[in-house]
């Protein structure tokens, strides 16, 4: 039975809950109740931790305060999501605590266990009980209690998971929209795991799996071509490599967005490039928004019609020529291309003004209304996308201002952005928008002639006064709320609350119309997205628009994903 924890085993523990969580994503996510698809807290936690995983990998530890502090890094900058910003407190101040120690015993991780929560606690503006927060809360205060009684360092643990779990399950009486679900806290059964994988790594039960030894290999076609063509629904048999901008650079936008566009997918990587396989009817489309994370190296594009209609006249079909010889040797040579400038993670532009601005949206018609209204920097993400802390981090770091103002418009961003206060050597402002149409209404306000106060004042006041309706479609099965929701049925959101499921488009356009009649609109803007198309959009416009022939109305191509419409009412 250990008594202390060293280096060695602090960093061996963190692995093996950076697995926990890994292998739990999915089941953490089902418990998300809201049906909208969203950046699950499974996801958000995972990609949290395994910026902390990629660090913890690359060197060994003198010390359990030195492994603690690289995990409470690396996590500060990794965070996603609320969830992914809760997590990285509670190691942040678990790594305050250890601070200058060589090993830990049971009574200071206890103690280091209840600065985690503390920290949690006071970052967050209004902490709700049935949380995550509750649950870490209850299960240090047990471990404080075992350890003080003189519980060994696995007793203590032991009590710390107990308690916890009980908090868990618990959460379903705490929080009323959990107890209309019937489930737990998805967030507090993610602390769960990694409570539970680093007490089994100290006990020798598990050990954290090894380094991803390369890059996985692209389905085989060779079925499905000799099924023929009714089997082939996209063209083209599209693999490439990307050499990576930086080995954590985050591909989950890039999957969500192959995944819009094709079928067949695989991303496989590892610290240096990445391999994508898609079939789809635009290659050059995927190679395009590839780029963005990296260089396109090499690729490989084959028409799987015209190679299925060879089988059939008995024909070898054609094909490129092999591609792993040639991957091999370009994993092998090293980048020949010097990183300079913008391209540098480091790289912090010289203040040229006094304000400048970042935004987050998704949707290139978003990104560019927002750049046409004097967004210095625009991230890439929202919904189902959570930027991390270091995405915004290296926008504001890129935005040639003294000051500079973030518009996180989602309200699972807001937290990740505001962790970037402390981080940037730039004077950093968060504008608490939860919207897109919020972030557009205050960037509309955004006078850089204005003093700080007033400018700050009159950004907050333009998207309070915005209200904002979106159309959807539900990702899952659920009784929310008293509606009983089917998965593909077009949801209607107003402010953030559910107002309704719908299997006509028509019918859900008119129940949001009446929603407005209480706001008197005087402007109404409609941005349609990616799925949707301009004639669409208008005849969307004149349904919600039909009761209030005063209003003034725009129809703007965001571009977004997920969402239909969004649809600004002022």
């Amino acid at each position: 039975m250990r008594d202390m924890i060293n280096a060695a085993a602090f960093k061996e523990m963190t692995l093996c809950a950076y697995a926990a969580l890994q292998s739990n994503i999915q089941t953490i996510n089902d418990l998300n109740v809201f049906p909208v698809p969203d950046g699950d807290t499974g996801t958000n936690m995972g990609l949290t931790m395994e910026r902390a995983a990629i660090e913890l990998r690359k060197q060994d530890f003198d010390t359990v305060a030195a492994a603690a502090d690289c995990v409470a890094s690396a996590l500060l900058r990794a965070a996603r999501g609320n969830s992914g910003v809760i997590l990285s407190l509670l190691f942040r101040g678990i790594s305050r605590t250890l601070k200058g120690l060589h090993e830990t015993d049971a009574r200071t991780f206890a103690a280091a266990m209840q600065g985690g929560v503390d920290a949690a606690y006071k970052a967050v503006m209004k902490p709700a009980e049935g949380t995550i927060l509750t649950v870490s809360r209850l299960a240090a205060e047990a471990a404080a209690e075992a350890a003080n009684a003189g519980a060994s360092l696995e007793k203590t643990l032991e009590c710390a998971i107990k308690a916890g779990d009980e908090a868990l399950a618990d959460t379903v009486n705490l929080n009323p929209v959990l107890k209309k679900a019937g489930v737990v806290d998805a967030g507090g059964m993610g602390y769960m795991f990694i409570l539970k994988a680093m007490l089994a790594s100290l006990r020798g039960e598990i050990s954290a799996p090894t380094e991803h030894g390369g890059i996985a290999e692209p389905l085989d076609n060779s079925a499905m071509l000799a099924a023929g063509l009714d089997h082939i629904t996209f063209a083209f048999d599209t693999v490439y490599i990307v050499r990576k901008k930086s080995p954590d650079v985050d591909l989950n936008p890039l999957r969500a967005f192959l995944g819009s566009i094709g079928d067949s997918l695989v991303i496989s990587d590892d610290d240096e490039i990445f391999k994508v396989h898609v079939h789809t009817d635009t290659p050059g489309v995927a190679l395009t928004e590839s780029q963005k994370y990296g260089t396109l190296e090499l690729a490989k594009i084959e028409n799987m019609v015209t190679q299925a209609e060879q089988l059939q006249r008995g024909e070898k079909a054609q094909t490129t020529d092999d591609l792993d010889a040639v991957d091999a040797e370009l994993t092998a040579m090293e980048s020949a291309t010097a990183i300079t400038g913008e391209e540098d993670e480091n790289f912090v532009a010289p203040a040229e003004k006094q304000f400048g601005a970042v935004t987050v949206c998704a949707g290139e018609g978003m990104q560019n209304l927002f750049r046409e209204l004097g967004a210095d920097r625009v991230v890439t993400g929202g919904q189902t996308m959570n930027p991390s802390t270091d995405d915004i981090l290296r926008e504001i770091n890129r935005t040639p201002a003294e000051t500079v103002f973030v518009l996180p418009n989602n309200k699972n961003i807001i937290m990740a952005a505001e962790q970037c206060i402390p981080l940037s050597e730039k004077r950093v402002i968060v504008i608490p928008t939860k919207t897109v149409p919020q972030g557009v209404s205050a960037l509309l306000n955004f006078n850089i002639d204005e003093n700080e106060e007033p400018l700050v004042e009159a950004m907050i006041e333009a998207a309070n006064n915005v209200h904002t309706a979106m159309v959807t479609y539900a990702a899952r099965d659920s009784d929310f709320d008293g509606h009983q929701i089917h998965a593909g049925e077009y949801l209607a959101l107003l402010d953030g609350k559910l107002l309704g499921s719908y299997t006509n488009e028509k019918t859900l356009l008119k129940e949001l119309s009446w929603a407005f009649d209480e706001f008197n609109p005087e402007f109404i803007t409609v941005y349609y997205g990616q799925d949707v198309d301009e004639a669409a959009a208008s005849a969307a416009a004149e349904t919600l628009t039909g009761n209030f022939p005063d209003a003034e109305l725009s129809v703007v191509n965001g571009g977004q994903p997920v969402y239909y419409y969004m649809i600004s009412v002022e």
